[in-house]
């Protein structure tokens, strides 16, 4: 199954995507696969959460998330453009739950 979610990427066009619910991605994963940020600047730790590459902005759904975990936590707090509704994509796992989740990809570190 597949849940629709709307990502903007740095450009800021928005991008309405399906993210399959039964592969254990997580939404790192889901905007490399629809190339929505350019190649080598996304992901760049391999979704390890030791690196701020695939920080999101949570625009819209917030509560559907799992709570953010210590080392998620960690690494934005040393991040560049983090913001209150920052989260990690590669910490946030594509379930039913996000079905019209809204984020916005942060700049560039």
């Amino acid at each position: 199954m597949d849940v629709k979610i709307t990502i903007t990427d740095r450009e800021g066009q928005l991008h309405e995507v399906d993210a399959p619910t039964d592969m254990n991605m997580n939404l790192m994963e889901v905007i490399r696969s629809y190339d929505l940020a350019e190649e080598g600047t996304i992901g760049v730790c391999g979704g390890m959460a030791m690196c701020a590459s695939c920080q999101c902005y949570i625009i819209e759904g917030e509560e559907k998330l799992e709570p953010m975990q210590d080392d998620e936590e960690a690494m934005l707090s040393e991040a560049n453009y983090v913001k209150d509704n920052s989260r990690l994509g590669c910490q946030i796992f594509i379930t039913p739950e996000l079905e019209g989740l809204k984020v916005e990809i942060a700049p560039e570190e």
